[in-house]
């Protein structure tokens, strides 16, 4: 079957620096069916749903609804709604939650605070399995649905695991994606087999590089950017790399590029020099080239051609500490 996914994995699009931008996510449990915009096309309120968007709009929140993994019959029955709220900047990572009657109670909250890291006090600190959740929502892309329910199933009937379904993670042709709390780093292109090892270095404080598409909490060079520096450096701890200045720079574009697969430097459009430290000091600058991806493919299944835009890692360098 040709597929959004199958024509992205032939053409060898690369991962990383495609990851949702998110510095919080805020992850609301809303059982039964989900249509292409769950927000508003769900078994929740759409004016609620409608709200919340507005509400976090331009607060660096993003919101989401959560089920889990399973059948999706809604029978409308009186229970309380999980929910998540999680900040991914390293130093200032937390993983919260809490349950409410009705999520319309969820527009009470400070936004702008969330946003900027600041939970208030909202709920409990999470304890126990790190948190996966996989894209399911299939009204939004068949590969989500077709790719995404059966990895969400695997990994539900696994231990150490604590599993959900999410409405949407962005990416659909990099199905199954997947984003792991309380860290933040997505996923595409997961295995079961992939997944778990995810989880398993995510329980020991680690971060997973194999089919990595970044740290939500960084723009898209930035996401690049650092998962550059984590190869560089041989650096698998969470936490100890932060993205600390992003310029755009001028490139002539006839330089060579080191990129795998080759990229006619000509399809460059934009550079960015990225600034990465370490928390023991040590800095990294990343060069960083935004391009058209070609040939032309389709971005989600029924959608016309086109060229997504892709982050390609042009030169890593560490900077020299004078000797004291």
């Amino acid at each position: 079957m040709n597929t959004c996914t199958t024509a992205s994995r032939d053409l060898e699009e690369p991962l990383a620096g495609t990851a949702a931008t998110a510095r919080t996510w805020l992850l609301i449990e809303q059982p039964g069916p989900w249509g292409a915009k769950a927000l508003v096309s769900s078994h929740l309120d759409p004016e609620v749903g409608r709200a919340l968007e507005a509400a976090a709009d331009g607060t660096g929140v993003r919101v989401a609804l959560i089920r889990r993994p399973g059948r999706h019959a809604d029978h409308h029955a009186a229970k309380r709604h999980q929910v998540y709220a999680a900040h991914t900047v390293p130093g200032n990572t937390w993983l919260r939650s809490t349950t409410v009657a009705a999520p319309e109670e969820l527009l009470r909250l400070d936004f702008a605070a969330l946003g900027a890291g600041r939970h208030g006090g909202f709920g409990a600190p999470h304890e126990g399995e790190p948190l996966a959740f996989v894209c399911t929502n299939g009204k939004r892309d068949r590969c989500c649905a077709l790719l995404g329910r059966p990895l969400a199933s695997e990994l539900a009937s696994s231990e150490g695991a604590d599993v959900w379904e999410v409405t949407h993670l962005g990416g659909h042709r990099f199905s199954p994606t997947l984003l792991v709390l309380p860290y933040g780093y997505a996923y595409g292109r997961s295995s079961a087999a992939d997944a778990k090892e995810i989880l398993h270095a995510v329980r020991s404080g680690r971060i997973a590089l194999q089919g990595c598409r970044g740290n939500s909490a960084w723009d898209r060079p930035g996401q690049a950017a650092e998962l550059a520096v984590r190869r560089a450096a041989a650096e698998d701890r969470a936490g100890v790399l932060s993205v600390v200045h992003t310029a755009p720079v001028d490139r002539p574009i006839d330089q060579p590029l080191d990129v795998d697969p080759p990229v006619d430097a000509h399809t460059y459009n934009a550079y960015w020099d990225v600034t990465i430290a370490h928390i023991d000091g040590r800095s990294w600058t990343v060069t960083v080239a935004r391009g058209a991806s070609l040939p032309a493919r389709p971005e989600s299944c029924g959608a016309a051609l086109g060229s997504p835009a892709r982050m390609d890692v042009v030169a890593v360098r560490e900077a020299v500490t004078p000797r004291g």
